[in-house]
C-alpha cells in the first residue's frame, strides 16, 4: 500500500494525499489555465515525500517560457502579435505560455538556455539567458567569464559607487551625500543598463588601464593613479553633510535663542570661534568652515534657577550651546535652510560641501570585484607610455588577475579599447555579448594587436620595457570609502564613566581597541613592558592602597590625613598599581558576597 504524503500550504500542514505527482501536475495545469493565481507555486519533493504550495509574500519569482512535450508553447504568431502591440505580457501569462517559478518549484524543473538545446526532458526555457541574473548582477559586462564570487562582490560595490544621487541633490537635506563631478556613460554596456537608463544617472568613469607592476607602489591590491588624470578630474567628488538644530522650548516658557553668544555667557568659547557667523547667529553662505568652527551660534537658558541677586532681581545667565563642524569634515557652507518644526520652533539646517580629490588610501573598483586603494599618485611625466604617447590613468597589479579569475575584466578592457577606436558602444550583456574574436578583428582593423598588448616605455628612464603590456579601457567606480573620513588618532581623551577606559569610535575621539588577541601576541613575544604600557598605562591605570594583613582596598581619609584598613584598622597599607577594570571586578565580586583579597609582600 502506498503511504500518503504530507501537503503543506505556506508551511502549514493541511492534509495528506496518496498521489502527489498527479496532484502537483493537476494544480500546475489549473494555474496555466488561469484557474489558480499565477503567483502560486506548487512543488513536490521526492526526497522528503512532501508537497509544498506557496503563495506567501517575500518569495523571489522569475518568469520562464513553458515547454510541453519538447516544444515551446510560444509560437511565431505570439512574438509577431507582441511586436505589433496586439498582445501583452499579462495575456501570455493567462494563456499559460509564460509562468513564474520560485526557488522551491525551480528545483523540479530543467530549464534550457536556448531553443537549440531543447530535449524531451526540458520543462522550461529562459526568455533571455541574462534572466538568470539579478538586475544589479546583469549590469556587469562579460559576467559569464568571471568567478561567481567576484561577480557578486562587484555587484555589491555598485551600491557604494559615487554618482549622481538625484537631480534635486542641491535641494535635499540628507545627513550625508556624495556627488561625482564628471561621471561618464559606460563604453562597454549591457542590455539591462539600457533598460534601467543608467546613462541618465551615471556612476563611473572610463579609465585607460595598464596591467603591470610599477616600482612596488601597486603591491597586492593597491592601484596607481596618474596625477595628470587626477588634475583633469578623475574621481573628483563633492561630499555633503547636513547639520540640523532648533530653538527648543523648555517647560516654564524658556527658549533657546540663535545669536552670537556674548562674553558673559557660561561656556563662552572665544571671539575667534564666532567670526564666521552673521548677525542672526547663522554661518554665512560659501564661508569655509573647519572642525570646531561654530556654524550655528545658540544660547540656552540655565539648567537651574539662578539665586536672587542683591537687588532682588533674578539675573538669568545663559549657557553656550552652539553647533560646531564635525571632526575631519571641513568644507564650504553650501546651503542654509530656515524652517519650522512640528512644535512651531525655528529650525535650521546647514549643508556643508567638501571637495574630495582622490588621495592615497581612497578606494576604487571595477565592475568585476577588482577593488583596490590608491597606493601612489605618480606625476604624469613619470608614468609609462606607449609608442603613441598614451599614458594610463590607472595601473593595476598583474597578480590581481590569476587568483581571482576575473577574465571579464580583461575582455571589458579589450572591448573598451576597440569601442573607443571605432567610436561606438560595445554590448557586453552576459551570454549574448560581442565575442572576443570580433573585438580582436576591430582592434586589428585599427592597427593594434588583437590581444590588446602594446610596447611600453618607462617614464623615468625612457627605456623600452621588456615584454608586451596589456592595456585597455575599463569602467572604474570611485567608492565612498575615503581615507579622509577614516583617519583616526588619539593621545589623551575622554574615558567611559563605568570602566574609565578610553571611549570607542572615531566620533567620540576614541582609542583603537587593543583587545585580548593583541595582548596575547605581546605575551607570546615576551614583551612584558609593552604589555604593561598598552593594557595599563595607556588605558585605565590606577593606584590603590591595599592592607598588608587583610588584602583588601584600604581607606584614604584625606580630611583627617589618615590611611587605614576598614576591617583591622591597621595603618600598614601600601600602594598597588592596577587597572581600574580590575578594581571594578573586585567591587562587583564584593557585591555578590565574595571577598577577594590581594596578598602583597615586599619586593625581593
Amino acid at each position: 500500500m502506498v503511504s500518503a504524503v504530507k501537503v503543506y500550504i505556506n508551511g502549514r500542514l493541511i492534509g495528506f494525499h496518496k498521489e502527489p505527482e498527479q496532484l502537483t501536475k493537476e494544480l500546475i495545469q489549473q494555474r496555466r489555465k488561469g484557474k489558480i493565481h499565477p503567483q502560486v507555486n506548487i512543488a513536490f519533493h521526492e526526497d522528503t515525500r512532501e508537497v509544498y504550495i506557496n503563495s506567501d509574500a517575500g518569495r523571489v519569482q522569475r518568469p520562464v517560457l513553458i515547454i510541453e512535450n519538447g516544444k515551446l508553447k510560444i509560437k511565431e504568431e505570439h512574438i509577431k502579435a507582441l511586436k505589433e502591440g496586439k498582445t501583452n505580457w499579462n495575456v501570455l501569462l493567462k494563456e499559460g505560455i509564460i509562468e513564474y517559478l520560485d526557488a522551491e518549484e525551480e528545483e523540479n524543473t530543467l530549464i534550457a538556455t536556448s531553443e537549440e538545446e531543447i530535449t524531451k526532458k526540458h520543462t522550461h526555457m529562459e526568455i533571455d539567458s541574462a534572466g538568470i541574473l539579478s538586475v544589479v548582477s546583469s549590469l556587469i559586462p562579460y559576467l559569464e567569464h568571471n568567478m561567481a564570487g567576484k561577480s557578486l562582490h562587484g555587484a555589491k560595490m555598485f551600491k557604494q559607487a559615487l554618482g549622481i544621487p538625484g537631480i534635486n541633490y542641491n535641494l535635499r537635506t540628507d545627513t550625508e551625500g556624495h556627488l561625482l563631478h564628471y561621471p561618464q556613460k559606460a563604453i562597454v554596456k549591457t542590455k539591462t543598463s539600457d533598460l534601467m537608463e543608467l546613462d541618465k544617472r551615471p556612476q563611473l568613469q572610463n579609465l585607460v588601464v595598464a596591467i603591470m607592476p610599477y616600482y612596488g607602489f601597486n603591491t597586492l591590491d593597491a592601484v596607481i593613479l596618474n596625477q595628470g588624470a587626477v588634475d583633469r578630474g578623475i574621481g573628483r567628488s563633492a561630499y555633503f553633510r547636513t547639520y540640523e538644530t532648533a530653538e527648543t522650548r523648555y517647560p516654564g516658557g524658556q527658549i533657546d535663542k540663535f545669536e552670537i553668544p556674548k562674553e558673559e555667557t557660561i561656556g563662552f568659547l572665544g571671539e575667534e570661534f564666532y567670526k564666521k557667523l552673521g548677525e542672526d547667529g547663522l554661518v554665512e553662505l560659501e564661508e569655509f568652515v573647519s572642525e570646531k568652527d561654530v556654524i550655528v551660534g545658540r544660547t540656552s537658558p540655565p539648567r537651574f534657577l539662578e539665586e536672587v541677586s542683591e537687588f532682588g532681581v533674578v539675573q538669568e545667565k545663559r549657557r553656550e550651546s552652539s553647533m560646531t563642524v564635525r571632526k575631519g569634515k571641513p568644507g564650504f557652507v553650501d546651503k542654509v535652510f530656515i524652517a519650522e518644526d512640528l512644535e512651531g520652533n525655528k529650525l535650521v539646517k546647514i549643508k556643508i560641501r567638501s571637495l574630495m580629490i582622490p588621495e592615497v588610501g581612497d578606494k576604487f573598483s571595477s565592475k568585476h570585484g577588482q577593488k583596490g586603494v590608491i597606493g601612489s599618485i605618480i606625476p604624469e611625466e613619470d608614468m609609462p607610455f606607449t609608442e603613441e604617447g598614451i599614458k594610463p590613468d590607472l595601473i593595476l597589479n598583474p597578480h590581481s588577475i590569476p587568483s581571482r579569475m576575473t577574465i571579464g575584466h580583461l575582455i571589458e578592457m579589450l572591448g573598451g579599447k576597440a569601442a573607443s577606436l571605432k567610436g561606438k558602444e560595445i554590448d557586453g550583456t552576459p551570454f549574448s555579448s560581442v565575442s572576443r574574436q570580433e573585438i580582436g578583428k576591430m582592434l586589428e582593423e585599427a592597427g593594434f594587436r588583437a590581444d590588446g598588448k602594446e610596447t611600453f616605455y618607462d617614464g623615468l628612464s625612457g627605456k623600452k620595457l621588456e615584454g608586451q603590456i596589456f592595456n585597455g579601457i575599463v569602467a572604474y567606480r570611485r567608492l565612498f570609502h575615503m581615507v579622509a573620513h577614516k583617519m583616526q588618532s588619539r593621545s589623551r581623551g575622554p574615558v567611559q564613566i563605568l570602566t574609565r577606559q578610553p571611549t570607542e569610535g572615531k566620533e567620540k575621539e576614541g582609542g583603537l581597541r587593543f583587545g585580548e588577541m593583541e595582548g596575547e601576541t605581546l605575551v607570546g613575544h615576551g614583551a612584558a613592558m609593552l604589555l604593561q604600557e598598552k593594557l595599563i598605562e595607556d588605558s585605565d591605570k590606577l593606584i590603590e592602597i591595599i592592607c598588608e594583613k587583610c588584602g583588601i582596598v584600604a581607606i584614604n581619609d584625606q580630611i583627617r590625613n589618615r590611611k587605614y584598613c576598614p576591617i583591622c584598622n591597621s595603618s600598614a597599607v601600601y600602594p598597588v598599581e592596577m587597572s581600574y577594570g580590575f578594581k571594578l571586578l573586585l567591587d562587583e565580586l564584593k557585591s555578590l558576597g565574595i571577598m577577594p583579597k590581594i596578598m602583597i609582600k615586599d619586593k625581593v
